[in-house]
This record gives structure tokens, C-alpha cells and sequence, in this order.
């Protein structure tokens, strides 16, 4: 009996050697393929990692998970590449990313995972020379549990400021729900099979306006000193903004920093962690919360980033439209420093935005209206924050403050144009982002 059982265990074990042999294999060939590329470095599990380079770590695209992803819940995006398109705000000579399963319920497997230039702006094509594997402690696949996110190793590729950067996972296997980004404003794409080394793009058909696992792009940065975090709900987040145009008003500000860095403006990158119908003070319901607060989220999607030197609050309209017997002046307020308070403790400059008018769209109301401009009475007292952007007093229509100005008006009466956000972008003290913390809390 106990040889049988010898013989079988031996038997188990030559078949689990015979099923990764053939996983290696079929990974290689997938590499091989026509319209493949001769990914960087050699093939070997420990091929790709960047070499010690001078620099600084900072944050060149970021996006908040959102909750998951409707109709994935049992397949997740199993035998499928995943080609994420994102816009970058820094420079630098090696990269890293980060994937998230925080809504998942399996185990999500990446065996292929690379990233590349893109050939031209919102193309999933990659330009000649840049399609780079990725790995994952040495390893070119990772195995992320769920609730879990995992950071790539650096790896050897110039990514240029202000331009669109390819980031794409291959899953074998079943792994939903899929964590996903719902409001990109910029079209990604998926294709059937491993794809993730193609640079033509051709195969990738399947086009989609959210982001999937992908969460943050960082670079080491031989242009920018630190980063800039945006937080925000959906005025951040760029809701209304030109799809694939890179509009929102962090967009607009980071290309005013990178435009004014010779006449001695900040050398910061700028990240957007905004989400769409976020709230200061309450999540959604699921577990994970779906849609969590910015309170709750503070930590991951602020000080979880690299380098960073200033936070740019915009919050509390929401809690105003959704959450009316929750949310008043003094809760709004008291949840804004708490905000603030986390961040001095990290030793960042916050700044923080005046509440924009929202008359004429759906939740306006006489006494919402009311709330907002004791909160923003509250903000431009300095009582708040350690400086203020004064987004209300900016987009306002001058003959009726409680509601946008027509041209600064995406027509839902609540969502900036993209000549909104653009003026969000210009009404910043540019000064305003490395002065001292002062703020009384």
C-alpha cells in the first residue's frame, strides 16, 4: 500500500513539472509570434529589471479603483490581453506600475505583462523600440490575491512627459471580478489571446472607456522633484471632459508646470486620483466598499503615492447631492481637515477648492445651495486649508453666481466644459504648491 501511494505521489509529481514546462513553452511561443515583438532583455526570469539609476521616483499617471466591473464576475477577462492607454505627466528613465484586485474574488494571474511607448496619441500601436516586459519580484508572471494589489519592478524605458504609454496584462485563467477605473475618458482596448508583446496593435479591436487592474504608472524622473495629488470626485476626475483628449483640469495643470518650469515653477509631476461621484464622508455599499469615501481612501490614494510634496482637495459637492441629512456645513468641514491633518503629518502642502455652483442640475436646491457657501464662507477663511483655489469665484456666471458660466458649462449644469477645466487649471497660485504648512486644524 505504501508503495502504490509512492508511486502515485511521484506520478502527481511528474505531471504538475509536464503542465508548467508547457505553460513556459507556450508563454515563449506567444513571445515568437508573428507581430510579437523582441520584448527588452532576455527572456529569463530576472531579464528586465532597471539597473541603480540617479533620479527620483515619482508618480506619472495614477487612477483610483473604482469597484468592479459589470459582467465579469465569474470570467474576469480570462484568456485575454488587456492594452491600458494612459497619458503621462513626468519624464524618466525606468518604470513601474501597479495592478489591483481589490474587487476580485480569485486569485488574479498575470503571466505576461509589458509596457511601451505608444506610436501615436490614443493608438494601441507601440513605437519602434519600446515594448518592454515587465516582472514582478524577477518573475515575468505574478499571482495578485484578492483585495490585494501588487508593484512591478523598475524597468529600463524612457517614457516621455506628455504622452501616451501602453500597459498590458495577459490573465490565463478565471479571475473576476475585474477592478476597474469606470470613467477614463480615454479609450483602451482588449484583444482575444496573448497579445501583450504586440506592437502593431492590429489585434486590438475590442475598444472600452475604462481602465482594468492597472492603477499607477511611476517613473524615475530625471525632470520632476516630487509629485502633486489631485483628489477629488468627478470635477477632478474629468466627467464631460473630451474623450482621449486629456482635458481634465489636472491635465491642463500639469502642462502649465511643465510650461513654467524655467521661470521657476515646481518640477512636479501631477497624478489624478479623482472618482467619479466620490463623497468626502461616505462609501458605497459592498465589501470592499465600492466607490469609498475619500476619507477611507485617503491613505492609498494620497500618501501611497511617491514622492509626494501637495495634495488638491476638491470634495464635498456630492455629499451635498447624495447625502443631504449627512452632510452640512460643519461635517463637511470637519471631514476636510481631517483630510488636512493626515496630510501634515506627511509633511504635504494642501490646497484646497472653493465648491463650484451647481444651480439648474438635478440636486440643486435653495438649502444645498446654502450649505455650499458656508462651506466655501469656511475655505476662503483660511480656517481649512493652507491655501485655496477659488474654482467657485473662477467658473461662476457673473450675473448669477449660484450657477456656472454658460461657456464654462459641459450642458448638465453641475460638469465643467473643457474650457472649464482648462480655467480650473489657471486659477492656481502656482507659489501656493511649495509654501509652508499653516493651516490651523
Amino acid at each position: 500500500m505504501t508503495k502504490r501511494r509512492g508511486y502515485a505521489l511521484l506520478a502527481g509529481i511528474v505531471a504538475v513539472v509536464v503542465v508548467v514546462s508547457a505553460a513556459i513553452y507556450v508563454g515563449v511561443a506567444a513571445d515568437e509570434r508573428g507581430g510579437q515583438s523582441n520584448l527588452a532583455g532576455p527572456r529569463s526570469p530576472r531579464g528586465t529589471a532597471a539597473p541603480a539609476s540617479t533620479g527620483i521616483w515619482v508618480g506619472a499617471w495614477s487612477a483610483s479603483p473604482a469597484g468592479a466591473e459589470p459582467g465579469t464576475a465569474t470570467n474576469g477577462m480570462a484568456g485575454r490581453s488587456v492594452r491600458n492607454i494612459i497619458h503621462t505627466s513626468a519624464s524618466g528613465t525606468s518604470a513601474r506600475i501597479t495592478l489591483s484586485n481589490l474587487y476580485g474574488r480569485q486569485r488574479l494571474a498575470i503571466t505576461h505583462a509589458t509596457i511601451a511607448v505608444a506610436a501615436t496619441a490614443n493608438s494601441a500601436a507601440a513605437a519602434a523600440g519600446t515594448m518592454t516586459r515587465l516582472t514582478f519580484g524577477g518573475n515575468i508572471s505574478v499571482v495578485i490575491p484578492p483585495g490585494q494589489q501588487v508593484l512591478s519592478d523598475a524597468v529600463t524605458v524612457r517614457i516621455p512627459s506628455d504622452s501616451d504609454v501602453l500597459v498590458t496584462t495577459f490573465s490565463p485563467t478565471r479571475s473576476g471580478p475585474v477592478t476597474f477605473h469606470p470613467h477614463a475618458r480615454q479609450i483602451s482596448y482588449a484583444a482575444e489571446g496573448d497579445l501583450s508583446g504586440e506592437v502593431s496593435g492590429v489585434s486590438y479591436t475590442e475598444e472600452t472607456r475604462y481602465w482594468r487592474y492597472l492603477t499607477a504608472v511611476d517613473v524615475l524622473s530625471d525632470e520632476s522633484v516630487g509629485t502633486i495629488v489631485a483628489l477629488g470626485d468627478s470635477l477632478t476626475d474629468g466627467g464631460t471632459a473630451t474623450v482621449g483628449a486629456n482635458h481634465r483640469y489636472p491635465d491642463y495643470l500639469s502642462d502649465r508646470l511643465r510650461a513654467a518650469a524655467d521661470d521657476g515653477a515646481p518640477r512636479y509631476s501631477v497624478v489624478n486620483q479623482g472618482m467619479g461621484g466620490n463623497q468626502l464622508l461616505t462609501s458605497r455599499p459592498g465589501s470592499p466598499a465600492e466607490n469609498p469615501s475619500a476619507l477611507s481612501r485617503f491613505g492609498r490614494d494620497v500618501l501611497g503615492r511617491p514622492n509626494v510634496k501637495a495634495v488638491v482637495i476638491d470634495l464635498g459637492i456630492n455629499d451635498l447631492l447624495r447625502n443631504p441629512n449627512k452632510a452640512n456645513a460643519r461635517t463637511v468641514t470637519a471631514g476636510l481637515r481631517t483630510l488636512v491633518r493626515q496630510a501634515h503629518a506627511h509633511q504635504l502642502v494642501v490646497i484646497g477648492a472653493t465648491l463650484m455652483p451647481f444651480q439648474r442640475s438635478g440636486g440643486y436646491s435653495d438649502p444645498r445651495e446654502a450649505v455650499r457657501q458656508a462651506i466655501n464662507a469656511e475655505i476662503r477663511a483660511g480656517k481649512v486649508f493652507d491655501a485655496v483655489v477659488d474654482f467657485d469665484e473662477a467658473l461662476q456666471d457673473p450675473y448669477d453666481p449660484r450657477r456656472l458660466r454658460p461657456d464654462y458649462d459641459s450642458g448638465d449644469h453641475l460638469h465643467p466644459s473643457d474650457k472649464g477645466y482648462k480655467r480650473m487649471a489657471e486659477v492656481f497660485d502656482l507659489g501656493s504648491l511649495t509654501q509652508s504648512v499653516t493651516a490651523t486644524t
